[in-house]
């Protein structure tokens, strides 16, 4: 059994990681691929999107696959997919995941399931937008641009040209030498798959900043109801604040929709029917998100739904 060809892609909190890997996964139809997608929630709102046919997929939640708290669980699911007749393997990472010990990950699959990959380097996403805050102020940032083989600016197409070439500037400057490409909705060529990306190495490895006490809190909401948009948008806009992403899928007046919001971005795109409306919050503040989710929910919604960890 031929080695199969191992991708992970990195970068944070909605910088196009899945839009990328749909991308890439349509442009593979046909070939043998397995999928492990982490998500920082309970609810697995991304694996929806990336449930295609014909491919092996495994969901790991609640963390950081690169953290000690699901390390073991992202090994033994490398080594399982190892077994498996696939020719490519692709990694999403969770957006506040730091892969700096990705080295002694793939060193413990090997002990687990012999010599199965042939590592192809990290991809790393990164948000034309809102970069330039990020990368000041994040130190997950930082570590996913200088362990990443391959550097992707997305979402060029809302911002300027000038904009593009700071941020391509700010990029060098934390990783010199991984190979960089620009792109809008994650639309890149697939010719870096030709490429020896591992080459481009910067950072040597070392220990993974995620760790279970920096560990974000999660919080789910459900809720039978159907919510006018406006009123949905007041209620998002009034706990953004207090978190780092919000997503999930919630029925709306006109239908159902997948809802993501990044930074002071709110974006609602139609999507299949679901049994009830869901959206993931990742905590800045930890549990304290609780009471400001439960009280703008009741104040601006008043409709009936359940908070969940």
């Amino acid at each position: 059994m031929e080695k199969k060809k191992l991708y992970v892609l990195t970068g944070f909190l909605g910088a196009g990681k899945t839009s990328l890997l749909l991308h890439l996964l349509n442009g593979l139809e046909g070939r043998k691929i397995g999928v492990i997608q982490n998500e920082f929630g309970k609810l697995s709102v991304d694996g929806e999107r990336t449930k295609l046919d014909g491919i092996e997929m495994v969901e790991i939640s609640r963390g950081s696959i690169f953290c000690s708290c699901l390390k073991l669980s992202f090994i033994q699911a490398l080594a399982e997919m190892g077994k498996q007749d696939l020719e490519y393997v692709f990694v999403e990472s969770s957006g506040l995941a730091d892969p700096s010990n990705i080295e002694e990950i793939l060193a413990a699959t090997r002990e687990l399931a012999g010599d199965v990959y042939d590592f192809k380097g990290v991809l790393c996403l990164i948000d034309s937008v809102n970069f330039p805050e990020q990368i000041a102020d994040i130190e997950t940032v930082d570590r996913q641009l200088a362990h990443c083989h391959m550097a992707v600016v997305n979402k060029t197409d809302l911002v300027t040209d000038a904009q593009v070439e700071e941020v391509m500037e700010m990029v060098r400057k934390v990783n010199p030498k991984c190979k960089m490409v620009t792109c809008v909705n994650g639309q890149i060529s697939a010719d870096f798959m030709d490429e020896d990306l591992i080459a481009l190495q910067w950072a040597e490895s070392e220990d993974s900043h995620n760790s279970p006490d920096n560990k974000p809190k999660t919080m789910s909401l459900e809720s039978p109801a159907v919510v006018e948009r406006a009123c949905l948008e007041e209620f998002l806009r009034a706990v953004l604040p207090e978190c780092y992403r919000i997503k999930g899928q919630f029925h709306l007046e006109d239908g159902w929709y997948q809802v993501d919001v990044v930074e002071k971005l709110i974006d609602f795109k139609p999507c299949e029917e679901h049994e009830i409306s869901q959206l993931v919050f990742l905590s800045k503040v930890g549990p304290m998100v609780i009471r400001t989710i439960d009280g703008a929910w009741k104040e601006i919604v008043a409709l009936p739904m359940k908070l969940k960890n």
